[in-house]
C-alpha cells in the first residue's frame, strides 16, 4: 500500500529554513500506518529540504548564512532570471529525504527535525509525501 499528499508551505522571507515536523508527523498519524517509509520531496527548483537540528535556532540560521557565503551572489552568472544562488543551494541540499516510520512514529534522533529550505521566497511551495507500508 503506497499513500501520498501535499503539503502546503508559505514562506515569508527570500530565504528561510522551516520546520515542517509537525505537519509531517500529522500526516504519518492519519495515515494509520504503523511500519514504514516516509519520503518527502519538494518540486521546486529553488528550494531544498534537510534533516538537521530544531532545538537551537541559530544552527538553521548558521547554515543559510554559510550557504550564502559559499553561494556568492554576485558571480557572473549566466542564467538571466536572477536566482541562480537559490538554484545551488536547492542543488547542495537535495530536493529530498526519506525517514523510517516504526510504530506510526517518525524515526528522528533527540535533536532531529525536518526543514523546507526556502531559497527564493517569499512563494507558496508544495511538499510532497508518500508513505510506503513495510
Amino acid at each position: 500500500m503506497t499513500l501520498t499528499g501535499t503539503i502546503s508551505v508559505p514562506t515569508a522571507s527570500q530565504r528561510a529554513m522551516i520546520d515542517v515536523t509537525r505537519e509531517v508527523e500529522e500526516v504519518v498519524t492519519a495515515s494509520g500506518v504503523a511500519d514504514g517509509i516516509c519520503m518527502l520531496y519538494t518540486p521546486h527548483t529553488t528550494s531544498g529540504l534537510m534533516i538537521n537540528e530544531g532545538a537551537d535556532p541559530d544552527v538553521g540560521r548558521d547554515i543559510l548564512g554559510a550557504l550564502d557565503h559559499i553561494v556568492p551572489s554576485d558571480y557572473p552568472y549566466r542564467h538571466l532570471e536572477g536566482n541562480s544562488p537559490a538554484h545551488l543551494m536547492a542543488a547542495l541540499t537535495g530536493s529530498s529525504i526519506t525517514v523510517f516510520v516504526t510504530r506510526s512514529r517518525l524515526q528522528l534522533g533527540t535533536w532531529q527535525r525536518l526543514f523546507f529550505c526556502e531559497f527564493d521566497g517569499p512563494r507558496q511551495r508544495s511538499l510532497w509525501w508518500k508513505i510506503l507500508v513495510g
